[in-house]
């Protein structure tokens, strides 16, 4: 039987939970250098800096880090606080960029790359291997920062479009994993009992944080964007 050894270690159980922070110390200075980092490049933005890397501290150093070695559905957790929150923040908080092209293709990136590492193979080797780890951890990381930054900078249509496609994409990604009669994932296959789960209803899990919440987001910031275009518009038509 093939052993498992994620970064994060051997997955927890309820009983030890707490107890199972990541102090690895190369992790904690290279969060710091992120955070002096965002301190120069961002000294108007520094509260959204922070928030961003209170994410990555969540993410990362926190008992969810182990957590996600145990569930497929933390995992997730995990991808959606990179993706979804810790990415938008960095976007916003970096200095803005002149309007640029290249929001058609990293939306396309972000998509592939967020579905490469749903791949169960790729996902098996980062479960097993650190440097491939955090390869998907970076890659995930930068190329949703990269889609959120072209939707700053793109014209409200567009960026509506994007933000639409990735509600979309995710969504499928959610309700195909939400469906499947099986579990995917052998890192689960033996570390989901402890928490209740067997390894099919941690991926439902998982597929339905993918496909409602995460999604969601995306959508929601869809129809923020929408909005303030809508009532820009009312505002040129009433002058």
């Amino acid at each position: 039987m093939e052993t498992w050894t994620p970064y994060c270690g051997a997955g927890p159980s309820p009983a030890d939970i707490w107890s199972r922070w990541n102090l690895d110390p190369l992790l904690l200075g290279a969060l710091a250098l992120i955070a002096a980092w965002l301190w120069i490049t961002a000294p108007t933005r520094r509260g959204l800096a922070f928030a961003a890397v209170a994410a990555l501290l969540v993410s990362f150093v926190s008992p969810l880090c182990a957590l996600s070695s145990a569930l497929f559905s933390a995992r997730t957790l995990h991808h959606v606080l990179l993706t979804s929150l810790a990415a938008p923040l960095l976007a916003w908080a970096l200095p803005p960029v002149e309007r640029a092209k290249g929001l058609a293709l990293s939306t396309l990136a972000f998509a592939t790359v967020f579905w490469i590492w749903h791949v169960p193979a790729f996902y098996g080797a980062a479960m097993s291997n650190d440097g491939v780890y955090w390869l998907m951890q970076a890659s995930l990381l930068l190329s949703a920062t990269l889609f959120w930054r072209s939707v700053r900078n793109a014209p409200a249509p567009a960026g509506v479009a994007a933000l639409l496609a990735t509600t979309v994409q995710m969504g499928l990604l959610g309700a195909l994993l939400t469906f499947m009669p099986r579990a995917l994932y052998a890192p689960h296959a033996l570390t989901t009992v402890a928490w209740g789960l067997s390894p099919v209803e941690d991926q439902q899990m998982a597929g339905l944080l993918m496909w409602i919440p995460a999604a969601g987001a995306y959508l929601a910031a869809a129809l923020v964007l929408l909005g303030r275009q809508l009532r820009g518009m009312a505002t040129v038509a009433a002058r």
